[in-house]
């Protein structure tokens, strides 16, 4: 670890960076309740790009949440009016929890003279180049490296809190959704999209598994669903489900939280939904492929995530592997899975 010996002030300002993804930044939550916890009375700020911000607003954590479009490199005017702002915030400290080239500069154009990133293998492209503490992680889970990001600030790495805000709208509506559908003793919750189609695993597996919750513990599923091109698969999982599963409206990253907090557990790949349905406490079963589940699975012990086969290759790799990776995984494994899950909860079989 490169170090300062530089005394850290009694309310410091500290910028934390984490742009994307969504998956990502819900894992990177714990290190900005630390920081808060760390240091009460701080100005702490979180840059973030806009989509995965959404979580973000209203977190208790955060005074200031600074949102950047996506591919704002790109533009100088951006860039310029960034700079700008950061600096006008004169931040004691920037922490780059990303590894990157565009988190990196976005640390550096605050003028932070203190600048905390990644000294190993996730210290990636020119970020160790902009960054003046380097820190080596050891933890093999993603959530336990950033947390260990934070060492040279004398936080305790152990306490990990993700904080998710709640949004009321959200939570009305999904009242509304278990009042109409008669799910107040419980539901699953599926989320059956991706980022990358090397990570879908088929519709017809997921609507077997809401209809084997149905018939075996009477246990309706929710759909959920996000962006248009998620729709059609959420409605193959509905039409498969043999009446088991309803479909989700378009579902919000508020709105998932809300839902996820509510469900009895939660079924889905490496995305964004299945990290914010962890964040929020919902018991989850992770499906994976190309990535290893031991460094990106659902964080906490009453998850499980479910591995037969993982890619070895680059990100754009494995972005492109085939599907036979997630197909590895059997109905029947995520079946046992939920069982393992429901029985725990002391729910009754039918």
């Amino acid at each position: 670890m490169t170090s300062s010996n530089a005394q850290i002030p009694k309310s410091p300002r500290i910028l934390l960076v984490r742009l994307s993804a969504i998956g990502d930044v819900v894992q990177s939550m714990p290190m900005i309740c630390a920081l808060r916890d760390r240091f009460p009375s701080a100005t702490l700020a979180w840059a973030v790009e806009e989509v995965p911000g959404q979580m973000l607003q209203g977190h208790d954590a955060i005074d200031e949440l600074i949102t950047l479009p996506r591919g704002w490199l790109k533009s100088p005017k951006t860039v310029l009016r960034l700079r700008r702002r950061l600096r006008d915030m004169r931040f004691d400290i920037a922490i780059d929890g990303q590894g990157l080239s565009k988190s990196a500069i976005a640390a550096w154009l605050s003028g932070a003279p203190r600048r905390i990133g990644f000294g190993d293998y996730w210290g990636r492209e020119f970020s160790r180049l902009f960054n003046n503490e380097l820190v080596k992680t050891i933890g093999p889970h993603i959530v336990q490296r950033n947390m260990q990001l934070l060492a040279p600030l004398d936080i305790d790495q152990s306490r990990v809190r993700f904080g998710v805000p709640v949004d009321q709208n959200a939570v009305e509506e999904v009242d509304q959704l278990v009042r109409e559908h008669g799910l107040s003793d419980g539901f699953a919750l599926f989320c059956c999209g991706a980022g990358w189609p090397s990570k879908l695993w088929p519709t017809e597996r997921y609507a077997r598994v809401a209809a084997c919750l149905g018939k075996k513990w009477s246990l309706p599923s929710i759909v959920a669903w996000g962006i248009e091109k998620e729709r059609p698969r959420a409605e193959e999982v509905v039409t498969g489900s043999q009446g088991h599963a309803w479909l989700a409206p378009q579902t919000s990253l508020s709105l998932m939280a809300e839902l996820a907090r509510r469900a009895t557990l939660l079924v889905g790949s490496d995305t964004g939904p299945l990290h914010l349905g962890a964040a929020v406490g919902a018991p989850c079963i992770g499906l994976y492929g190309p990535w290893p589940a031991e460094r990106h699975g659902p964080y906490g012990e009453k998850n499980i995530a479910l591995q037969e086969v993982f890619f070895e290759g680059s990100t754009r790799e494995r972005r492109n592997a085939p599907p036979y990776f997630m197909q590895a995984i059997s109905t029947q494994l995520v079946c046992e899975a939920c069982d393992r899950v429901i029985d725990r909860e002391g729910r009754k079989a039918a």
